[in-house]
């Protein structure tokens, strides 16, 4: 028996070629990747027609369909997966038919022209992570003040002073204010300059000691000697433990709803 070839590529295929390639393809669950001038019908919970245009098609294992223009992230078109699939010759067209049972959705993408197909098994066992933005830990912070230190209590967020926005602003135990900036990725000297400019423009407003707190999961070692000569300070914040702290956050206020 002869190894199924992980990709297969055909420039300007006719369209019987294309046909069984692509019913080859759907029957072996394989990802396909069309690109041509195509026209789509949309027949379902609402109709839409996308007129004739060079667009790039995508088809994954699962039966989910992207109908994508040549600019954009976002698909123009699309099915989503358990889709059934079908090829067909109409005539001078190539017609992909994508069925939705439950509701049921119909898209037909139909090809005068076919530049290239490909179709590929692929592999992909990597767990993705997506830990928390800038924004999500400042939240974090706000929604547990002990990552920074404990006893430190927030009074305010994006902060207007004159170089820009303080991040998050409060006071510590001592009754002191506390400037923080934050940075998801690892801190350099800009980050410490921006700091400093940021507690100079608080300090020539108030008449009370102020403090300045650098929380990033990392500082590089020249922006730590930055820091330490100008008398700030860092707190190692990871991002992922942000992510895990607003999750638990959301949790708890479903239970409380409930």
């Amino acid at each position: 028996m002869l190894a199924k070839k992980p990709m297969i590529v055909n420039e300007r295929p006719c369209i019987d070629e294309a046909v069984n390639r692509l019913n080859e393809a759907f029957n072996e669950r394989r990802t396909v990747v069309l690109v041509g001038n195509c026209w789509v019908n949309y027949q379902g919970r609402a109709s839409s027609k996308l007129e004739p245009g060079e667009r790039i098609v995508i088809i994954k294992e699962d039966g989910s369909v992207l109908v994508h223009r040549s600019r954009g992230y976002e698909p123009v078109n699309w099915q989503p997966p358990g889709c059934s699939l079908q090829a067909y010759r109409d005539n001078d067209m190539l017609v992909i038919r994508a069925v939705r049972r439950s509701p049921r959705e119909i898209v037909s993408i139909s090809f005068s022209q076919i530049y290239l197909l490909s179709t590929f098994k692929m592999v992909d066992e990597g767990e993705f992570s997506l830990y928390a933005s800038e924004e999500d830990m400042q939240k974090a912070i706000l929604a547990r003040p002990s990552i920074i230190e404990e006893g430190f209590r927030p009074i305010n967020y994006e902060k207007k002073v004159e170089p820009g926005f303080i991040d998050v602003y409060g006071i510590d135990r001592c009754g002191r204010l506390v400037v923080v900036e934050i940075k998801r990725r690892t801190a350099g000297k800009d980050s410490v300059l921006q700091l400093a400019k940021y507690i100079d423009a608080v300090r020539a407003s108030v008449n009370r000691e102020v403090r300045g707190i650098l929380a990033a999961p990392q500082i590089s070692k020249e922006a730590k000697q930055l820091l330490t000569s100008l008398g700030l300070d860092f707190k190692r914040v990871d991002p992922k433990k942000c992510s895990e702290i607003l999750r638990r956050e959301e949790d708890k206020k479903i239970l409380d709803f409930l």
